[in-house]
């Protein structure tokens, strides 16, 4: 089978899944495609992930890192520059079976030839020295596969543990939470220094030595197909925080001169569906009316405030302050 590349130049995360669906559903079935990309600052879940269980939502907030929801299952990952994202597409006949490792191995072979002994191992890793540098997932539908995968090249681990770094003793979810894993950068490991574009280069000239092909020629129609689909799928609330299962968080934080404060918050279609305070606070009037106001609100800083409003929180919550439950609210 013949093969054509798209080698994006774009960051956006909500365009570049946008094309990867448009190239899934729409250009022609008779060759493979081979696309590498690039998100900044993002965080891309898995289809059937809750979203406001897989951020951490103050970091996301104060960093502008974008959340975007994409086709495949599998966990939530970060994206910034550091990482180059790649992607198969073609055919597959009659079979559903996930076959990770077929599409894991160029990756390999191309390390290889750089000196780095890397392997597919576990459900859906590539790891260096026992440790993930690469997660990949699988979509198929209609007899068609996708494939993606991330390899981090120069990534940085701090945010990539700050953004995701959710509490799992604080949330119960009907959703698939992702598996945290020990982490690397591929650029720890090469014997000599090769940059990310030389990196994005060399596999790029791997991929077609063992499947010779040439550039796809998009055209302004399909250029502009995707960018609708971006703006009604990708870039919408609906579909990255609206498409999650339900879930139970809680926040939970003692306060001095106030006391213990639980909120069990119940989010579904991505906005809160119930709320419930427990503690051992003192309150002049019944809580159950203050969690009354969030009741539809969206579950962040933004949704809080609004909803709060010019709440006498002290009412419910002796010696607190609105800014002081929101943050206990935030947690997580």
């Amino acid at each position: 089978m013949k093969l054509s590349y798209l080698d994006l130049m774009t960051t956006d995360p909500s365009y570049n899944l946008a094309m990867e669906q448009y190239v899934f559903d729409c250009l022609p079935r008779d060759r493979m495609y081979f696309m590498l990309w690039q998100n900044d600052n993002a965080i891309i879940v898995g289809k059937y992930q809750n979203t406001i269980a897989e951020i951490n939502e103050e970091a996301v907030r104060e960093r502008g890192i974008r959340v975007v929801r994409r086709l495949s299952g599998g966990g939530a990952v970060y994206h910034d520059m550091g990482n180059l994202n790649f992607t198969f597409i073609t055919d597959v006949g009659e079979s559903n079976a996930l076959d990770l490792k077929l599409f894991c191995e160029p990756v390999v072979r191309t390390l290889a030839t750089l000196g780095v002994k890397a392997e597919v191992n576990g459900r859906n890793d590539i790891t260096i020295d026992g440790k993930k540098f690469s997660g990949n997932s699988q979509y198929i539908r209609q007899g068609r596969v996708m494939h993606h995968g991330t390899i981090m090249f120069d990534s940085d681990l701090s945010v990539v543990s700050e953004a995701l770094r959710v509490d799992p003793t604080k949330i119960q979810t009907k959703g698939i939470r992702s598996v945290r894993s020990r982490v690397t950068n591929v650029a720890e490991h090469l014997p000599e220094k090769v940059t990310l574009p030389e990196f994005r280069r060399i596999l790029l000239e791997n991929i077609l030595k063992e499947n010779p092909g040439e550039a796809y020629p998009l055209t302004q129609d399909d250029l502009a197909a995707v960018e609708k689909l971006r703006a009604e799928r990708y870039a919408t609330w609906d579909w990255n925080y609206g498409f999650s299962p339900a879930c139970t968080m809680l926040r939970r934080r003692r306060v001095d001169g106030c006391g213990l404060i639980e909120a069990y918050i119940t989010v579904e279609h991505g906005k809160i569906a119930a709320l419930t305070f427990k503690g051992d606070f003192f309150s002049a009037s019944e809580p159950d009316e203050l969690a009354a106001h969030f009741v539809g609100c969206m579950p962040d800083r933004a949704g809080y405030e609004k909803a709060l409003g010019d709440v006498d929180v002290s009412r419910y919550f002796a010696g607190l302050q609105k800014d002081e439950l929101i943050d206990i609210l935030c947690e997580g």
